[in-house]
């Protein structure tokens, strides 16, 4: 089958928590959430703060949504941007969830409902008007969204537990891998196999190695690591993604640089970038 292209484009690449302002308006505040559409279909990656600014998008656009979105987990700054996500409250909207970490905690629908609920959030996730499915997997499963496209996945190292994500389409292959912790003494091999020869790596690089031995347990990875981890697999092109909301553009500037000397022709995820592949 020949190659079709993909395109992917970043409406959040922070993580923790937003941190708009003025030393961050380059790469972006907003947390993660990256939209990949492939074969006439759009699969979404995470509900972060920059699902908002994707719902608002489609609105200003009078794009019905139909979308597949995909949750790494349910930690708050991967959540957040859901109950502000104007599509799901559009009648003839169809949001399909999916998750593979919370079944174990009472599953993906329960989760939602948990954080929109008072007294945290003012509106219950039955109000939306659109179609809202959720589905609950196993890490390790492979999931078929739609026709001609599989996304393959896999567990993460995270504190309560993450999913990585491959999407495959026509010939190409897209890795969508965070929140995780990557040993240093061996890479996991189901990490690494769904990552292998991928035309683009999506990856947790929240952190320098300096940094990274101050955090070691939170479940995140350092842009060395991340590097050494793309060689590994063969990977054609590294997003650094997941930024630490203590590091400014300035600080995104130098990392961009040094990483690209290590690995020439990585990627800094910033906010509003699209890349094609």
């Amino acid at each position: 089958m020949p190659k079709a292209s993909i395109t992917v484009r970043i409406w959040g690449a922070r993580g923790s928590i937003p941190c708009p302002g003025p030393d961050t308006v380059r790469y972006g505040g907003n947390t993660s959430c990256v939209e990949i559409s492939c074969g006439g279909r759009t699969l979404v990656f995470d509900a972060g703060s920059g699902l908002r600014v994707l719902g608002n998008h489609m609105a200003s656009n009078n794009k019905i949504a139909d979308i597949d979105l995909f949750l790494s987990h349910c930690h708050i700054d991967h959540l957040i941007g859901l109950p502000f996500f104007t599509p799901a409250f559009e009648k003839g909207s169809h949001l399909r969830l999916w998750a593979g970490n919370v079944k174990p905690v009472g599953g993906l629908k329960e989760a939602v409902r948990k954080m929109m609920s008072y007294p945290l959030f003012p509106i219950e996730i039955e109000m939306a008007q659109g179609k809202i499915e959720f589905t609950d997997f196993e890490p390790g499963e492979i999931l078929a969204p739609q026709s001609g496209i599989v996304v393959r996945t896999a567990a993460l190292n995270h504190p309560g537990g993450a999913t990585g994500y491959r999407v495959e389409h026509a010939g190409q292959s897209i890795a969508y891998i965070t929140d995780t912790e990557i040993s240093d003494a061996a890479f996991e091999p189901t990490m690494l196999a769904l990552a292998k020869d991928a035309a683009l790596l999506i990856i947790d690089s929240t952190y320098t190695d300096e940094e990274l031995k101050h955090h070691v347990g939170w479940g995140h990875s350092s842009w060395q690591q991340t590097v050494k981890f793309a060689d590994a697999a063969r990977v054609q092109k590294l997003c650094l993604f997941h930024h630490d909301p203590e590091h400014d553009d300035t600080m995104l500037d130098l990392i961009a640089t040094n990483s690209d000397k290590a690995r020439p022709g990585t990627i800094v995820a910033r906010e509003g970038m699209t890349i094609v592949v």
